[in-house]
């Protein structure tokens, strides 16, 4: 979500974008994620690219450079020193962790945790149905239901999940092929298990530390190897409504 907004606001010729991110991402569609900057250095989507940054001072040059910049900054400290116009929590965690109106003025957040008019200036729906991207401007996001959206009618069993708590391991490639049944990694020696056929759309970094539950990969039953490598419906609703609701404050 955070990634596919950031290529909006950048398309849209919004380019002074900085993503703060923790010291070990866990996106799971790592193709389509700028987080992987993180690791690689650089990473690019859909033609555009982000470069890390290893502190405040570095974000001119990388935006000089026409990129976004992508730094390792979990509790926010930059916020301090770049006064930013527009923030967006698009953490996704549930549940606020920190944010205020205060932060900037203009302040999104994604999806069910944030109240409109108190944690945020406005709240853009994330759950899919009629209201996805629905900005509002008082009140919450549905709450989550825990339940992945279908995609061919397939839901929770598209999802692979942590078996238990350790370290990751896999051979895997997002973009394969797997089998209903097939072993696509391990954690802690537990097997993870595919519970139905088709292409691997997001898998996590192999050696990442999980823990029980964690989601840690996707199984795209539509078998279309290209949507491994681009920007999803959803994420693309959410992402142009966060553009509108940057455009009805700026653009005047």
């Amino acid at each position: 979500m955070a990634s596919a907004l950031a290529w909006r606001l950048y398309m849209a010729n919004i380019r002074r974008i900085v993503m703060l991110e923790t010291a070990m991402p866990l996106a799971v569609r790592r193709e389509v994620a700028f987080c992987e900057a993180i690791y690689a250095g650089s990473k690019t989507v859909e033609g555009v690219e982000a470069v890390r940054a290893s502190g405040v001072e570095q974000l001119h040059a990388i935006w000089e450079r026409g990129k976004i910049a992508v730094a390792v900054d979990p509790r926010w400290a930059m916020l301090r020193k770049i006064r930013p116009d527009v923030l967006v929590d698009a953490i996704l965690a549930k549940q606020n962790l920190g944010t205020r109106t205060t932060h900037a003025p203009l302040v999104i957040g994604l999806g069910p945790g944030l109240v409109a008019g108190d944690d945020a200036h406005v709240v853009i729906e994330t759950q899919r149905g009629h209201d996805l991207g629905r900005i509002l401007t008082a009140g919450s996001a549905e709450p989550d239901t825990g339940i992945p959206g279908p995609i061919d009618g397939a839901t929770e069993e598209r999802v692979l999940r942590a078996p238990d708590e350790g370290e990751f391991r896999s051979s895997y490639r997002i973009g394969d092929r797997v089998q209903k049944g097939e072993v696509v990694g391990r954690v802690a020696g537990s097997e993870v298990i595919g519970r139905i056929g088709g292409v691997l759309r997001g898998l996590i970094r192999p050696g990442t530390w999980v823990t029980s539950g964690l989601k840690i990969g996707d199984i795209d039953p539509r078998g279309n190897v290209t949507h491994c490598f681009t920007i999803s419906d959803k994420a693309r609703a959410i992402a142009g409504s966060v553009l509108e609701a940057v455009l009805r404050v700026y653009n005047r």
